[in-house]
């Protein structure tokens, strides 16, 4: 279906060859690689081949995305998992929002994957489900959520509505993932903005304290709110990730 849709600019999936230490950079709900596109480049400059997909649905349209399930979603990251351990021996994933939720879910069944850096990823949404719940019979778009950003004129390329529908599959995708946190083992980077207006920080202290992975670690975020990736932090961000990447290959 998304066939019909033209791509925004910025929204495109990017791809970046280099050794073979691949990482997955995976956007989030209503939102588009353009979030990723500083922290998929900072990466690629360190040597390492790097892909953000285009989640299906996003980047077109909000009627796009309206048709598109949490499973295409799943699909999609699999699919980008699976390109990239094609030329690469080592594969790390990160995320921002629901990229760090489906983060979170490859690294519940591949645990093959070398570590993991989920950003300001969510879990436990019980606010946001009450909130679905009171819309799905009553509303098709309500306002976006994009462009939580404490940085001056910065702006987020994500949908200025929200489908409901895509509510109820986030919602759907959350309980699986959440279900399944204490199936994690492997490295993680939990990266946590101290302010978020859209994920509730707490969603990171129960990722940290639910997974059984050894070497985990919970970094705070004191300048950024949910979209840390373009906020005032993206430069630390991107340091950090690459410092646990080089430490996790020793």
């Amino acid at each position: 279906m998304s066939e019909e849709f033209t791509v925004l600019k910025d929204a495109e999936e990017f791809y970046y060859t280099g050794n073979e230490i691949g990482i997955l950079v995976s956007h989030g709900f209503t939102g588009t690689t353009q979030s990723m596109a500083y922290l998929g480049k900072r990466l690629a400059d360190e040597g390492f081949t790097v892909f953000g997909p285009r989640l299906r649905g996003h980047g077109t349209t909000p009627e796009d995305m309206e048709t598109a399930t949490f499973e295409e979603w799943i699909e999609d990251v699999e699919a980008g998992l699976g390109r990239l351990k094609e030329t690469c021996s080592a594969v790390f994933v990160t995320g921002l929002s629901m990229g760090g939720t489906l983060t979170l879910y490859l690294a519940e069944r591949h645990p093959e994957i070398a570590g993991i850096m989920p950003i300001n990823a969510a879990v436990e949404m019980s606010e946001f489900e009450s909130y679905y719940l009171s819309l799905k019979d009553k509303e098709r778009f309500i306002d976006g959520i994009g462009s939580d950003i404490k940085a001056e004129g910065i702006k987020e390329l994500a949908y200025a509505k929200t489908p409901v529908q895509s509510m109820g599959e986030l919602v759907q995708l959350l309980k699986i993932v959440q279900k399944d946190l204490g199936k994690i083992t492997i490295p993680a980077l939990i990266l946590s903005s101290k302010v978020d207006h859209v994920v509730p920080p707490l969603n990171s202290q129960i990722i940290y304290e639910d997974i059984q992975s050894d070497v985990k670690e919970l970094v705070k975020l004191e300048e950024s709110y949910h979209v840390a990736t373009l906020d005032n932090d993206k430069e630390f961000i991107a340091d950090q990730c690459i410092s646990f990447i080089r430490k996790c290959m020793e």
